[in-house]
């Protein structure tokens, strides 16, 4: 679609209007209907019309759309006590998307270090292959040269690591880190689960050296891969946790949590957010985290997505290479341009995603049903096959 509207030319759109959707599907201004495995790179966890989430929301915005931080409203309050209680942290600060939210831990993480060591130890290690976010901090995060093009200079302070690779790690955790920021599974780098070994030894080598652990739920958080956290796959406990996307069902949100050690690092005036705790969001990611994030939502996700895999690792095609990822974030490796079976998808009545040149990434609304599953996985054979 050649872009002659009055948006910036930073998305290659694909040539469909959108104009509503109802449980798993998305319906186009032709009347065209779509199964959905995007939910908004991952957003709309809940899908479409969720009666509950929009009497919750509508019931807000009648009564109290925004106020200022300096006070308090019942809805941020609440949900910060749920977030607390769900990943038995200390303290949440809550900001409006997943860039935010990263910036923040990088912040909070630095003030911590600055004050237990002064200046010089100041640097935050990430992956090789990650992807934190598009703020110049963020962006510079991000382990992928492809994002760095065009916007230097960067601002300082971060090192990359090799995912996976242990004695990288060793050799860069010196006396100047005072953070590693990774996501369980990378998703923009490709949809690739960390390997257990190295969460476990990054994780001991930083409770020794007092270098913090952050990790990037924001793709793969609530209840995404099947637990509340991907890093609950790894047993550790990290001091900060990120996330956003999912949380919000549809609305903007993000936020950062640490543990009881960073809880008194932020003094009033260290950071700040006009938006963020918006009530009419919070009205909303409460009723996500009442939906989502119970044993039986998780474990009914977890079998969904292993349903889902099943179903791709058994198409017979060289074509395909790989099949990974847990719970509803699950990428396909092929041999093809991934963009090329984006558009075939959406041809036949399926959203997909890409992450990279070959990797369809699927990210469908976690409340998907397995029919829907096995109508979206037989147009992927289809286009497979042909």
């Amino acid at each position: 679609m050649s872009n002659n509207l009055p948006l910036m030319s930073t998305y290659s759109y694909l040539p469909v209007n959108l104009v509503k959707g109802e449980g798993s599907y998305l319906f186009d201004d032709k009347g065209n209907k779509y199964i959905d495995f995007t939910s908004g790179i991952g957003v709309n966890s809940l899908g479409y019309g969720d009666k509950d989430w929009i009497q919750a929301v509508t019931d807000t915005v009648s009564t109290l759309q925004h106020t200022s931080n300096i006070f308090l409203n019942e809805k941020t309050l609440a949900l910060s006590e749920k977030l607390v209680e769900i990943t038995k942290m200390n303290k949440v600060f809550l900001c409006n998307s997943g860039a935010e939210a990263n910036e923040g831990a990088i912040k909070l993480a630095r003030k911590y270090s600055f004050d237990k060591y002064g200046l010089n130890r100041h640097k935050v290690l990430t992956l090789k292959q990650s992807f934190h976010g598009r703020t110049l901090a963020t962006l510079t995060a991000t382990g992928q040269d492809k994002f760095h093009n065009y916007f230097f200079p960067f601002p300082g302070g971060f090192d990359y690591v090799e995912a996976n690779n242990i004695q990288d790690f060793k050799n860069k955790a010196n006396n100047e880190v005072c953070a590693i920021i990774m996501e369980a599974i990378q998703g923009e780098g490709g949809v690739h689960p960390l390997n257990s070994d190295f969460v476990h030894e990054v994780y001991e080598i930083c409770k020794e050296k007092d270098i913090l652990l952050i990790f990037d739920e924001v793709q793969c958080g609530i209840g995404r891969t099947g637990k509340v956290f991907g890093y609950e796959y790894y047993d550790v406990k990290p001091d900060i946790v990120t996330v956003a996307k999912g949380l919000g069902a549809g609305l903007p949100i993000g936020g950062f949590l640490c543990n009881e050690k960073l809880s008194q690092t932020f003094n009033p005036g260290d950071h700040g957010t006009t938006f963020g705790g918006n009530p009419v969001v919070c009205s909303g990611a409460l009723v996500v985290l009442e939906k989502l994030c119970t044993e039986q939502a998780l474990k009914e996700i977890e079998e969904k997505g292993q349903y889902l895999k099943s179903l791709l690792k058994n198409i017979p095609s060289p074509i395909i290479k790989d099949v990974r990822g847990n719970g509803l974030m699950i990428g396909i490796e092929v041999t093809v341009p991934s963009s090329e079976i984006q558009k075939k998808a959406l041809e036949k009545g399926l959203l997909v995603l890409t992450a990279g040149k070959n990797v369809v990434r699927l990210l469908p609304p976690l409340v998907i049903s397995k029919e829907e599953i096995e109508a979206g996985a037989r147009i992927i054979e289809c286009i497979i096959n042909e």
